[in-house]
This record gives C-alpha cells, sequence and structure tokens, in this order.
C-alpha cells in the first residue's frame, strides 16, 4: 500500500512539476508574442533619474546610458530627448550626465524610473515634424489598418513599418529626411497595434501572419499612383518586408527593402527576450516549444518560406553586434551569402531597433546612397 502510495505521489510530483514547466514556457514566450507597444523590451534596462541642469540630466551609469548618440528617454508620464554623453561635465563615479535636448512632456524628477528608447519623438508627422499628411485607412484582411500619408512627387513610395514593441512613431525619425528627397512615406499599423483589428489569437507572430497587412499597404500605395515602392522595415517590420518581397503579388513593385535589426531567427530572438526576463536556461527550449504551439512557427517552415535563396530585391541592412535581440551574426551571413544585392551597414554599441539613433548622419547617409537609383 505504501509503495503504491508513493508511486501516486510521484506521478502527481512530476506531472504538477511539468505543468508548471510548461506554465512557465507560455509566460517566458510572451516577451516575443505578447509585446506593449510602446513599452521597453526586456532587454532594456530602467535607469534612474538622479538630477536635472540647464541642458543636463544624470541618469545612473550603465552601458546603455553611455551609449553613443540621440535616444528619446521615456518615463510612466514623461518623454524627453537625450543626446550624447557630456564628458566634461562633474558626476559621481556610478552616474551620467548626457544633453537634454528637451522635454517632449511631462517632467522629469529624481529617483524617477526611466528607459532609454529609438522613438525621438511623440505625436503624429504634424505636431511631431510640422510635416502635413492625411489620416488614412489601410484596409487589411481583418479591418481597416490606421496609417499616416505624407505627400511627395516621386512615383516610388517608401512604406514604414515598425517593430517589436514599437509604435508607427518610430519611423518618425527618418520621415522629414525621406520627405525633404520628396517620397510619398506611408506609415503603417498592423494587427495587434493601437486603433488596428487584433490577431484572431491575440499573439505577435514575429512578422509570418502579420506582412499580410504589409501587403495590404503596397496594394494600397499601388492603387493610389506608387509606380513602385520600397518597404522600410525596424525588428520584425523587417522581417514582414521580407516576407512581402517573397510572396506578395505586387512583389514586382517592391524596387528596393531597407532593414534595421532585422529578425531573421525567431527562435534566437524568442531566447533573447526569454533570457532577458530572467528565464532559467533549462526553460528556454520550453518557451520556443511554447511559442510553436501557440502560433504555429516553425524555423525550418518559416526559413524556407522567406529564406536569403528567395531574396531578389536590392536590400540595404542597418544592424551591428551590439543588438542583444535579434543577433546581427544573421544579417552578416545574410550579406555574405549575397554581395551584389545585400549591402550591409554595420553600427556599432546600438541596441535592437535603434541604428540610427547611434550614428544619425552616417545611417542617413548611408540611405541617401541606397535610395538614389531607386528613386
Amino acid at each position: 500500500m505504501r509503495t503504491v502510495k508513493a508511486t501516486a505521489a510521484a506521478v502527481t510530483a512530476a506531472l504538477a512539476a511539468g505543468a508548471a514547466s510548461v506554465a512557465a514556457g507560455r509566460l517566458a514566450s510572451d516577451a516575443a508574442l505578447k509585446p506593449s507597444p510602446g513599452r521597453p523590451l526586456p532587454t532594456e534596462p530602467r535607469l534612474t533619474v538622479h538630477g536635472t541642469a540647464a541642458g543636463q540630466i544624470t541618469l545612473t551609469r550603465d552601458l546603455a546610458s553611455l551609449r553613443p548618440g540621440t535616444y528619446g528617454l521615456a518615463g510612466d508620464g514623461s518623454h524627453a530627448v537625450v543626446g550624447p554623453v557630456l564628458q566634461g561635465a562633474p558626476h559621481l563615479p556610478d552616474t551620467v550626465v548626457r544633453r537634454l535636448e528637451r522635454v517632449t512632456h511631462g517632467l522629469l524628477h529624481p529617483r524617477d524610473r526611466v528607459w532609454l528608447t529609438p522613438n525621438l519623438h511623440v505625436g503624429d508627422p504634424r505636431s511631431a515634424l510640422g510635416l502635413d499628411h492625411a489620416d488614412i485607412d489601410v484596409p487589411g484582411e481583418l479591418g481597416p489598418l490606421p496609417a499616416w500619408f505624407v505627400r511627395g512627387v516621386r512615383e516610388t513610395w517608401v512604406i514604414t513599418v515598425h517593430g517589436l514593441g514599437a509604435t508607427r512613431e518610430h519611423p518618425l525619425n527618418i520621415m522629414r529626411f525621406l520627405h525633404r528627397r520628396h517620397f510619398p512615406v506611408l506609415d503603417i499599423t498592423y494587427r495587434g497595434d493601437l486603433g488596428a483589428p487584433r490577431s484572431p489569437d491575440g499573439l505577435n507572430h514575429l512578422g509570418e501572419s502579420e506582412w499580410r497587412d504589409l501587403d495590404a499597404a503596397i496594394r494600397y500605395a499601388v492603387d493610389h499612383g506608387a509606380e513602385r515602392v520600397v518597404l522600410h522595415g525596424w525588428s520584425t517590420g523587417a522581417t514582414m518586408a521580407l516576407r512581402a518581397a517573397v510572396h506578395s503579388e505586387l512583389r514586382d513593385r517592391i524596387s528596393g527593402l531597407v532593414l534595421d535589426s532585422p529578425v531573421l531567427d525567431w527562435e534566437a530572438t524568442l531566447r533573447a527576450l526569454a533570457r532577458a526576463r530572467h528565464t532559467p536556461g533549462p526553460l528556454l527550449p520550453l518557451a520556443v516549444r511554447a511559442a510553436q504551439g501557440r502560433t504555429g512557427l516553425y524555423a525550418d517552415r518559416v526559413a524556407g518560406s522567406a529564406g536569403p535563396a528567395r531574396l531578389t530585391a536590392p536590400t540595404l541592412i542597418f544592424h551591428g553586434p551590439g543588438d542583444e535581440v535579434a543577433p546581427w551574426r544573421f544579417s552578416r551571413s545574410l550579406a555574405e551569402h549575397h554581395p551584389n544585392l545585400v549591402a550591409l551597414h554595420t553600427v556599432r554599441d546600438a541596441p535592437h531597433g535603434a541604428m540610427w539613433n547611434a550614428d544619425p548622419q552616417g545611417y542617413e547617409e548611408a540611405l541617401r546612397r541606397f535610395l538614389t537609383p531607386l528613386m
């Protein structure tokens, strides 16, 4: 009798442990499958404001707060723009002083918890940049997709699509650059975004289904006068651009791709996000399996549906080894396998989705050279 009870207890304990592991795997996979738009990815550390002065802000010393370039600084109810580190400014050993460009809204107080974000701008093209735009709805397969359209005189349109955890405010970073070169710009939302339809299962599919919303935007552009389109995507938005370049019925109208921090191996990205949530190493495979079961994403099928061998459009990749979310080595491999088709612009010391922020001038010059023959 004791043996039977002991066996039953062991089985019960094993089942409970298995159920707990499955639940932990699902929770870990949420970092990629249920990102909160406008909130930091788990790889982005929270920093503490130690003080502000005229044109200066003092933050916790961290690899993040030492990054080169210009970033948004977001908090709960506040947003500011910070520039480079001020090397000569007096500070304590555990702090960093950066240039405070402006406070967009809210107030910054000592002890506030904040994070760096690629988003410099808050609002729409008119309120943030002074650019006239139209608020339009792109007809998507799940319903209307809100978008901003900034007019231009060229027959080549640029369609911008944000990535994981971001919003359509992110492409505003390059909107003025594109407008000065007279490109019509269509800045889109897709399923799961604020104001856009939800995915039927409520999950982000890392571009595997979302690309169809980008395809709807291509169709809208062609229907409204675009002869050609350039797709400029960040993170999973770059993944969507790759899918569209392979699968869209209008792929012959895609004259170029610009991929910023592209997610080229979703399993590596999911593991990175789960690891940043302090998921124990033994549970990382469970997070991958949980994502596969919840979304139907399988690496071999995804790679085969939009693999590098099927890429035909001229492509510019912005990426760097500092990206902790989407490993740079996959971008480097893609460029090495297609030297006559893919150009890799390497950006050092830049986090995921923030290649422009680390070096705006270098980014825009590389973009200018790429776009000039596509005009």
